[in-house]
């Protein structure tokens, strides 16, 4: 019988962070919010083509990271890539396009909601097969430190890579040379339908692995926006003076169920609901407390409201890829004649 793992005792302490920063955590989170929401909804109405992976719940990671991140550095991501992909500042319609499957989405409808792309944003793919873009973005990692450009990656993945060789194989090879990456282990608890404690040796599967491959051990609440944006600030900064590679394993639950074919029933209830009391929207009680004013937290929740409802319209109205579309971007030349 499967026992229920309670979050941990939220620390007290009050990060030194300023009030700009703090509103555009806000804005994030609920931005991502939003459109995890929507997307959802137009999943159930039969819009959303293919599978999709929400991180409803898990918002704090992708907003705290990301707003630590310059605008010129690289994110690579998993399946459940939405809220990744935003952070770094790609538009909703375009994101939702590509859900919808349409031309106007940013892979123009042929990516769906498990590959979106974005590298003018720095989004480097959200990559389906478990822990393979970890050794990849060592590469990226390895390319800025060529080229001397200050360009830090951030590798994000679950708990369920861990477990992976790939995940070994990154760590070692980023320590090796001193690589200019932040790994960062997104622990919901669960992979896919197995608790990721029962198939696992230690306790925190990517933290107390990190000593191992001469990485510090770092474990940061993931539903807390301030300490995450802290740990991925401190991190990325190391990296990008020459520190080298940091693991940081941020401790989070989703809502719902892994995919959203799968309501996720075989979790304990009374686990789901300790963790939706840490929702990382309760950040907004932080910031009325901290004595923001509260209007303007209620033009970021309208402003997100309107964006995603343009972005969901703008999305329905766009037209499908010409079945010529499906001969592009094949192979390296764009094309695939020559293999005839």
């Amino acid at each position: 019988m499967v026992q229920a793992r309670f979050p941990e005792p939220v620390s007290d302490e009050l990060l030194d962070i300023e009030d700009k920063t703090r509103l555009e955590l806000y804005r994030q989170v609920v931005r991502l919010r939003r459109f995890e929401e929507r997307a959802y909804r137009l999943f159930m109405d039969g819009l959303v083509k293919g599978t999709s992976h929400l991180s409803l719940g898990m918002e704090a990671i992708a907003a705290g990271v990301a707003t630590a991140m310059r605008e010129d550095d690289y994110t690579f991501c998993t399946y459940r890539g939405h809220a990744h992909t935003l952070a770094r500042g790609v538009p909703m319609d375009a994101v939702m396009g590509e859900l919808l499957g349409r031309q106007s989405g940013v892979c123009g409808g042929k990516g769906g909601s498990m590959h979106l792309t974005s590298v003018e944003h720095g989004v480097m793919g959200s990559y389906a097969i478990i822990g393979a873009h970890l050794v990849i973005a060592n590469g990226a990692a390895w390319s800025a430190s060529e080229r001397g450009t200050g360009q830090v990656t951030v590798a994000f993945f679950g708990d369920g890579a861990t477990n992976i060789g790939a995940f070994h194989e990154a760590l070692n090879f980023a320590k090796v040379w001193e690589l200019p990456i932040v790994f960062v282990c997104e622990n919901n608890l669960w992979m896919e339908y197995t608790p990721i404690d029962s198939v696992t040796a230690v306790e925190h599967p990517a933290a107390d692995r990190a000593s191992a491959y001469g990485l510090e051990s770092i474990i940061v609440d993931g539903n807390d926006p301030d300490a995450v944006y802290d740990v991925a600030s401190r991190a990325i900064g190391r990296a990008r003076s020459g520190g080298g590679p940091s693991m940081i394993e941020a401790k989070t639950y989703r809502h719902g169920g892994h995919s959203r074919a799968d309501p996720g029933t075989y979790r304990p209830e009374e686990e789901v609901e300790a963790w939706k009391a840490r929702d990382p929207l309760g950040y907004r009680d932080r910031l009325l407390a901290l004595g923001m004013d509260e209007a303007e937290l209620v033009a970021i929740e309208d402003e997100a409201d309107a964006d995603i409802d343009a972005a969901s319209e703008a999305a329905k109205a766009a037209p499908l890829p010409d079945l010529e579309a499906a001969y592009t971007n094949v192979w390296a030349d764009g094309g695939w004649s020559w293999r005839n």
